[in-house]
């Protein structure tokens, strides 16, 4: 049985950039550093976000911004705290999509390789009850 996302990896041309990417927006601890060694394919870092863990490897960039994206809960009274952050950094900012109120709030980002970013408030549950009652009004 599946019990959960074991890590998330992702790669970067800059390690340090990233470091201070995730650390600065996400307030990851960074756990772990190959340095000049190379266990895997590539030099890497290891982070912990809440109790997720993040990898970053040495790497060609993303040649284009997509919608395939990872997205981030936060509380609905730390999102301009976080968003905040991401502006601070000055990184590409996705125009959000349309949403049916209630559903939560969410800001769309950009690393500095292409990967997208979600910060959301909501939960599955609200927004498939907010879809269930959109589809039900005339």
């Amino acid at each position: 049985m599946i019990q959960g996302i074991s890590h998330i990896t992702f790669i970067v041309r800059d390690l340090e950039k990233m470091t201070k990417f995730l650390i600065y927006i996400f307030d990851a601890k960074e756990i772990y550093s190959s340095g000049e060694q190379t266990f895997s394919i590539s030099k890497e870092k290891f982070f912990l976000i809440n109790d997720l863990w993040v990898a970053i490897m040495e790497g060609e960039a993303l040649s284009e911004k997509t919608y395939n994206h990872v997205a981030f809960k936060v509380a609905e009274e730390d999102y301009e705290l976080y968003a905040e952050r991401v502006k601070n950094l000055g990184v590409n900012i996705r125009e959000a999509r349309s949403r049916v109120e209630g559903e939560g709030r969410s800001l769309y980002f950009y690393d500095y390789d292409n990967h997208l970013f979600e910060l959301h408030t909501g939960t599955l549950n609200q927004r498939l009850q907010k879809y269930l009652s959109a589809s039900q009004c005339p």
